[in-house]
């Protein structure tokens, strides 16, 4: 099994290679918003270092949002090209539930509320517990939430970006954000079950429907 990851649904980009039981290949450009520049070249380097071509990988995963529009944009056009092109299947992973589990993978935290930052004075919010496999698994709905509601439907520790937006005294872990890496954990498992969609099927999801709005109109109701 050779699974590729791509992360680009929170301004910065990622590129993750696995196999069964080990990262093969990993690369994180954090600079905002170069995802554009980056992630085409950073899928190649990964296949010359490991002398792969992408027609051998099993399947490729990528993070579907909730996140940033144009990134959330970016990767699941790059991950249906790569897919159509090479006949692959494909396992989108919430931008959400791989926050989660970064928080596990470097936190130590089992269970958690993950929380972005929406613009428009909202955050998608939702929340996940660790399960036997080492997955965070979601306990309840994605949600798209002003402030004040965000801040009734928190069930556990805050994460993410938008965590000091809704409890501004709990600003510990708002810079935490996940990677490729984290992409690829929770859809290994997925792979190997053959858990996946056809590339038409890989869909971004940005639980709002004027995600579209012009730089202007954003803010406006």
């Amino acid at each position: 099994m050779k699974l590729l990851a791509l992360e680009t649904a929170n301004e910065q980009c990622s590129v993750s290679i696995v196999d069964e039981t080990q990262e093969l290949f990993f690369q994180l450009d954090a600079r905002a918003k170069a995802q554009t520049q980056t992630i085409l070249p950073m899928i190649d380097q990964a296949f010359t270092q490991l002398g792969l071509s992408a027609s051998e990988l099993t399947a490729i995963a990528f993070s579907r949002g909730p996140g940033s529009f144009s990134g959330v944009r970016i990767n699941a056009a790059v991950t249906q090209a790569l897919a159509w092109a090479n006949d692959l299947p494909v396992v989108p992973v919430s931008s959400l539930q791989a926050l989660a589990q970064a928080a596990y993978r470097m936190l130590g935290l089992k269970s958690v509320t993950a929380v972005l930052d929406a613009r428009m004075q909202e955050v998608y919010i939702a929340s996940f517990e660790l399960d036997q496999h080492g997955i965070m698994q979601a306990v309840d709905e994605e949600q798209l939430l002003n402030y004040s509601n965000a801040s009734q439907a928190v069930k556990f520790e805050l994460v993410g970006s938008g965590s000091a937006l809704i409890k501004p005294e709990q600003i510990q872990y708002k810079d935490l954000s996940a990677t490729a890496q984290d992409i690829a954990t929770i859809a290994r498992l997925n792979v190997q079950q053959q858990k996946w969609v056809s590339a038409e099927q890989a869909l971004p999801v940005y639980l709002r429907d004027n995600a579209w709005k012009k730089i202007p109109e954003q803010g406006k109701s």
